[in-house]
């Protein structure tokens, strides 16, 4: 009786927190169903008309990456931080227990922060160097092409093989990463996240030659990086888009693409 009371306990956290994350990742894409319409219906203006340097214009670039950050990675990390919540449970039905889901989870958002600081930056730079359109895509044909190119190379690297088999194997990053204590746990996430980051960075700098509210090739990408990830033949998949992405490069580097 105990066992099975422990078991519907633990299969009522995983909803609670499978719930938890469908929701926060539901509120994120829809910001940026808003954000993506808004400047549909500006033709991209709004964001044009404001000084580059201008902190306000910063926050709201930095706040875009962010929940963009969100709502791509966070279906793909569910398992891990899941696998977390139910060690949690576990522990704490033992009499040990473990920092809450929430810690972890927000040390894997943490570093996605760090990366959309980067993003911000970067984007400044080259809207100051006129290489992105009024609706943040690429106003360049040499560096679309470039970014497609970086990014189909980096898909074929033993870093990205290493990172991409950490983010697959969540029981075997645990072993090796574990860390008690709340401090613990948020450097358990950040560390899940840094090679999540690892894995996913150059495909979402390829955001800047699609465009980077163009919800379609958003959630294009959200998806690849789920497939990759999460289901079977993850090298075979990630070294096929690696080749297809360096081949639509060369084509657009010389014109034909």
């Amino acid at each position: 009786m105990l066992h099975r009371g422990i078991e519907t306990a633990l299969r009522r956290d995983r909803r609670v927190v499978a719930v938890s994350l469908a929701v926060v990742v539901g509120l994120a894409w829809f910001y940026l169903w808003r954000e993506a319409a808004s400047m549909n219906h500006t033709g991209g203006m709004r964001m044009a008309v404001m000084p580059t340097m201008d902190a306000g214009t910063l926050a709201v670039v930095f706040v875009m990456w962010v929940v963009m950050m969100v709502g791509m990675m966070l279906p793909s990390a569910a398992p891990t931080v899941l696998l977390y919540g139910a060690m949690a449970r576990k522990n704490s039905e033992r009499g040990a227990a473990l920092p809450a889901v929430w810690v972890f989870a927000s040390g894997y958002l943490l570093v996605w922060v760090g990366f959309s600081i980067a993003a911000t930056l970067l984007q400044t730079y080259l809207e100051h160097a006129a290489l992105l359109t009024p609706m943040m895509a690429s106003a360049s044909k040499r560096l679309s092409g470039l970014l497609l190119v970086a990014a189909g190379i980096y898909q074929l690297t033993p870093l990205k093989e290493i990172c991409l088999n950490t983010c697959r194997n969540p029981v075997q990053f645990f072993v090796t990463h574990w860390r008690p204590g709340t401090g613990g746990a948020l450097r358990m996430g950040m560390g899940h996240g840094a090679y999540c980051v690892g894995c996913c960075w150059m495909l979402m700098l390829l955001l800047f030659a699609a465009g980077v509210m163009n919800l379609a090739w958003v959630a294009l990408i959200a998806a690849f990086v789920f497939v990759e990830k999460l289901l079977p033949a993850a090298r075979l998949t990630s070294r096929f888009a690696g080749t297809a992405l360096i081949l639509t490069g060369f084509l657009v580097l010389t014109g034909a693409g």
